[in-house]
């Protein structure tokens, strides 16, 4: 027997993929390595992946599920392009991933699902593990996880269908021993999760856990164990944190500091239906939740609670925002403070619903009846909708308008640490509700912010309407046309004089120089990431990445002109870059991913070069 060791290669990060079939939980041991590695204090990034279907025919290409982490001793920014090791918990799952894991890569392959029925479904015409070449090209390991699984529980009170199910808990307990992870976090999840419902089965996860652990320790192929430092972190409380939590609680967070009641409307739909759930579990905040009937009702819904008086949310994606633009129209008409929440996610129509896409921005900006500016912005991580949510609730409060929030579906389901803020230290939104005691003349508007008062209806000596309608100052209907020229001319210089409001752009690298990369969204961190090679290999590049996109900040013209080529890296075929062309008549390089899938630095550091040379 191979005694056991205690010795690791010291390594900076790592970058693990979980993939198997959509029922063998990959997204739950994805999430348990993650949180294991958030414990060790290292800093993470992750990209879960799931299949379109809700349950595609087991051992297929199309329900394989995948999830990638990142973990390092550094600012961890992305995923990581390609995995240093894969599970591969049945042939679709290898098939699927193969292509990403580099040459002398760790390979762990559950070989009881490799039988010819298997094979045959993932499209394989012989057993790729019986090929020397392909075993020659990985650091292959071989485990029958069926069969170990069912020998650690043996004892156990389970049925056998039951015990067979444990077996990605076994295969997380080896990764946990190849990359020196706790056990502890995992083990107290089991019992929290299911300790006091199904004892049974918190304990029988719990002993293939570290049954797969102990495994480690008697194999010869699993000698190479890796060992990453924390990360060093400013001092604080943390927490892993996904996009769409975050944005959960940078809403909930806005409406306290706006000292207005939150109510949340919407219909479910992927990637947006986390905050649907996410709200609804906070009504101990005095929230209130509707689950309309359909896209176009969840804003009817919304845009009645804020005339109200309520702050208002709802989430969607591309899809439903079709759907809501008609609501979209009357909310600016009426200038009533809405958020409209889009992750976006693969199109047109369908599309890709489970893939990521940034191809919503002209939707956002120009998909609506008539001009009709609307402030848009997004978020580029997952800890920053928190602060994205904090600020569309100001804009819209503040200058009495809806916003439209974007964030997209790897932004909104990965995960990253974030340090908890002292909620004293978050400023409080001004905002106020016009009183009885004064003349209320419904567009007559703030000389600074262009935005009207707000009054509660039903109140004595407040009434008043609103609709869709033109209206004059008065809010009495009005078809001049020189009145309905003017009321749009306010209404959009309202919605450019947010600018003023914002911060300078902050650059990454010198403030001039050879070439300038702008992102938005989702893009920042394999932007960042890139770029930050290139300036240490001597390069002159510079990075910004934009939360505002409508309107753009002030100096972003001024910035643009002082770099001899700009490029736009979007996934997208070039929606930014076609709004900056125009606006600032630059000859901006465009360059458009469009598969469902997030930059690699690699991609972008190769494309940056090519034009810096």
């Amino acid at each position: 027997m191979i005694q056991p060791t205690d010795s690791f290669e010291e390594i900076d990060s790592a970058v693990v993929r979980f993939a198997g079939d959509s029922g063998d939980g990959m997204q739950t041991v994805g999430e348990r390595f993650t949180d294991s590695s958030a414990f060790a204090g290292n800093d993470i990034a992750t990209l879960p992946d799931f299949p379109a279907e809700i349950r595609a025919p087991a051992g297929t290409l199309a329900g394989v599920s995948g999830f990638q982490l990142q973990f390092g001793n550094t600012k961890i920014l992305t995923p990581g392009d390609e995995p240093d090791a894969l599970v591969a918990m049945n042939p679709a799952a290898l098939k699927s991933n193969i292509g990403d894991l580099p040459e002398g890569g760790m390979l762990v392959v559950n070989i009881d699902s490799f039988k010819s029925m298997n094979l045959k479904k993932a499209g394989y015409e012989s057993n790729p593990l019986d090929d020397e070449d392909f075993r020659k090209k990985y650091h292959l390991i071989e485990l029958d996880l069926t069969g170990l699984t069912k020998e650690a529980l043996k004892e156990s009170p389970l049925k056998p269908s039951d015990k067979v199910r444990c077996k990605n808990f076994f295969a997380l307990g080896f990764m946990y021993y190849v990359y020196g992870r706790p056990l502890e976090p995992t083990l107290k999840f089991f019992e929290q999760k299911w300790g006091k419902r199904l004892p049974d089965l918190a304990e029988a996860n719990s002993k293939v856990l570290k049954a797969g652990f102990n495994l480690g320790d008697t194999m010869e192929t699993a000698r190479n164990r890796y060992q990453v430092s924390k990360a060093p972190v400013q001092a604080g409380v943390y927490r892993k944190i996904s996009g769409n939590e975050a944005l959960v609680y940078g809403l909930v967070t806005a409406s306290r500091k706006a000292n207005r009641e939150l109510l949340y409307s919407g219909y479910p739909i992927t990637p947006a239906s986390p905050v649907l759930e996410g709200l609804s579990q906070l009504k101990n905040f005095g929230i209130k939740c509707v689950q309309a009937e359909d896209e176009i009702a969840a804003m009817g819904v919304a845009l009645g609670a804020s005339f109200a008086g309520d702050l208002t949310v709802c989430a969607t994606s591309g899809p439903g925002m079709c759907l809501k633009s008609e609501f979209i129209g009357l909310a600016s008409i009426t200038e009533l403070p809405l958020i409209i929440c889009n992750v976006q996610r693969g199109g047109p129509s369908t599309g890709l619903p489970t893939k990521t896409e940034q191809s919503d921005l002209l939707q956002a900006l120009f998909s609506r009846h008539g001009d009709c500016p609307i402030p848009v912005i997004a978020a580029h991580s997952p800890s920053d909708c928190f602060d994205c949510a904090i600020e569309a609730v100001r804009i819209a409060l503040t200058y009495m308008t809806p916003v439209i929030l974007l964030s997209d579906l790897y932004v909104a389901n990965g995960a990253e640490p974030w340090r908890v803020p002292n909620v004293s230290d978050i400023p409080v939104i001004e905002n106020s509700f016009a009183k009885i005691e004064e003349e209320y003349v419904i567009y007559r508007r703030d000389p600074k912010t262009l935005a009207r008062t707000q009054a509660i209806p039903g109140q004595v000596g407040l009434e008043h309407r609103i609709g869709g309608l033109e209206k004059g100052e008065d809010g009495g209907v009005s078809y001049d046309p020189d009145n309905h020229e003017e009321m749009s001319h306010l209404r959009a210089q309202k919605v450019a004089g947010i600018a003023k409001s914002l911060d300078p752009i902050e650059i990454q690298g010198e403030p001039e120089g050879d070439l300038l990369v702008i992102g938005w969204g989702g893009t920042y961190g394999a932007i960042s990431s890139a770029a930050t090679n290139l300036r240490d290999e001597g390069f002159s590049v510079s990075n910004i990445h934009l939360r505002h996109l409508n309107p753009l900040p002030d100096d972003l013209g001024d910035i643009i002109g002082r770099f001899k080529k700009v490029i736009v890296p979007e996934l997208n075929l070039g929606q930014l870059n076609l709004l900056l062309r125009a606006k600032y008549l630059v000859d901006v390089i465009s360059y458009g991913k469009l598969q469902g899938k997030p930059f690699k630095v690699s991609e972008l550091h190769e494309k940056f070069l090519e034009h810096l040379r």
